[in-house]
């Protein structure tokens, strides 16, 4: 008689890598909600529900196994693991926008090119990076599937840290390109963060106003742009050295399960992976996000800096930083402050929902912003700027949300770095293009005076809404109600 596909008519245990960290993958030896509740079993059978291995048949857990999953829940979060990972995460958007205060002057100095030309060469440097991850992004998931989390996330690490320090040494355009490649190549496992090294660390080429005795030393004259290379390396290099001291393993190796476990169930390839129930459309939700947050990063320090008549702001540089600052401490506010209880009461699904739906309003906000400038309602304009700046950096918690529905759309923990790798590939390949394309896009519009120059701010809104009617095809597996009550005695059941 044929078996039945079900494992649990077969008398077989079906189990998964088993994760300790929860950044890195799920805490249970079967795929497991963030809460600690296990999955549903999956139809492709990679989640069944432990089976008692002397009557080989579901039994109900017993008051030892219950006190050891009361223990499980209050075990205390891993703080210092997290906190290695979140500054491991920093290497990769270090290592790519480090270069960004000076890669024009470089191009134009080293490159001896006409002023015409730097901006072809600019934007081919900075998408090479991301193209080469994109490429590699896949690749670097299934290797920490494979081979462990640690060991590829070092080696990444490691990597970036020499390839950044190298391109401030460049000497010519095809220098640039190879160490950018180069850069490219060790990205592929790291989560990205945005931030920046200062443009004052990138030494002038006018050795009389240089502002510290680094610049004034012979190998700096000779290789100007190598300081700020070599500082984003060395931040890059801490955190290759603290993860390789501190960070521990989370991926089970066969040495460390027990020798009555069955032998587990192949993983799932990368195609089986990306069609599995809900996957595609959980990543096409998180495109779709990262499409827009990197079009709006994109062209707002260009509405900033773009004169009022023209439909910018007019901004200094001093206000332009302010802005940012404002931005990226509000952002922080609403994800360590705000996001937590308001998961805890919407759910994944209703507070991406919520951000979502509020973004076009905040794009809409912009080139109101520049009509009040452009019409002297300067006490208008300051009285609105804040409040929509600091209220609308709420929609960033949209970014968290996305992550947490591709980690419960996963089919299995054993896979986990796999979703996570076709995100990232998503993200690099989105990060390639739309950069350019919106502040291409942004020019176009102001160049024609289409709307007094807003054009973008009604192609972004359109982008929003778009992005608001994809949110509600989210999976119900995806919506994260981990704080709602459960309906049945033995705490199984629907999320009400």
């Amino acid at each position: 008689m044929a078996k039945s596909a079900d494992p649990t008519q077969n008398g077989e245990t079906v189990t998964a890598a088993t994760e300790s960290t929860p950044l890195l993958s799920a805490p249970e030896s079967i795929a497991t909600r963030p809460n600690g509740h296990a999955k549903p079993p999956h139809p492709n059978g990679h989640a069944a529900k432990p089976l008692d291995h002397d009557t080989q048949s579901p039994s109900p857990p017993s008051e030892t196994e219950r006190e050891g999953d009361a223990e499980e829940e209050e075990r205390p979060m891993p703080t210092l693991q997290i906190l290695l990972l979140c500054y491991a995460s920093l290497a990769e958007p270090v290592a790519y926008f480090s270069i960004f205060p000076f890669i024009n002057e470089m191009i134009f100095r080293l490159g001896d090119l006409p002023e015409s030309s730097v901006g072809f060469w600019t934007g081919l440097i900075e998408s090479l990076f991301s193209l080469v991850q994109m490429a590699l992004m896949i690749f670097y998931g299934r290797a920490a599937d494979r081979l462990g989390r640690k060991p590829v996330l070092v080696f990444s690490l490691a990597g970036i840290s020499v390839a950044t320090a190298m391109f401030g040494l460049s000497q010519n355009l095809w220098q640039m390109v190879l160490a950018r490649c180069f850069a490219g190549c060790f990205a592929g496992s790291v989560v990205t963060i945005r931030t920046m090294i200062r443009g004052s660390l990138a030494c002038p080429t006018d050795l009389n106003h240089a502002p510290g005795a680094f610049c004034h030393a012979p190998f700096f004259a000779q290789f100007p742009y190598a300081l700020a290379s070599f500082v984003a390396g060395a931040l890059c290099l801490t955190s290759t050295l603290a993860a390789q001291i501190f960070l521990k393993e989370t991926l089970q190796t066969a040495a460390q399960k027990s020798a009555s476990d069955p032998k587990p169930a192949p993983p799932l390839t990368t195609w089986e992976v990306l069609t599995s129930p809900g996957v595609p459309t959980v990543l096409l939700i998180f495109g779709h996000t990262m499409f827009l947050a990197l079009a709006y990063t994109a062209v707002s320090p260009l509405y900033q800096f773009t004169s009022i008549e023209n439909g910018g702001l007019s901004f200094s540089d001093a206000q332009i930083a302010v802005f940012i600052a404002v931005a990226g401490v509000s952002q922080a506010a609403w994800m360590l402050i705000g996001f937590p209880p308001l998961q805890r009461w919407l759910g994944t699904g209703r507070l991406l929902r919520a951000c979502v739906a509020f973004q076009p309003f905040f794009m809409a906000a912009y080139p109101l912003l520049n009509e009040l400038r452009r019409h002297g309602y300067e006490k208008a304009f300051w009285g609105t700027l804040w409040p929509t700046l600091i209220i609308g950096s709420g929609v960033a918690m949209s970014f968290a949300c996305v992550q947490l529905a591709l980690n419960d759309i996963s089919p299995s923990s054993a896979v986990l770095a796999t979703v996570n790798a076709l995100a990232l590939t998503v993200n690099s390949g989105i990060r390639a293009f739309t950069p350019v394309a919106f502040t291409s896009l942004y020019a176009v519009g102001v160049k024609w005076g289409w709307a007094d120059g807003h054009l973008i701010w009604f192609v972004l809104i359109a982008v929003a809404v778009a992005l608001y009617v994809d949110c509600w095809f989210l999976p119900k597996a995806a919506e994260g109600n981990y704080g709602r009550k459960k309906v049945g005695g033995d705490g199984e059941g629907e999320a009400r």
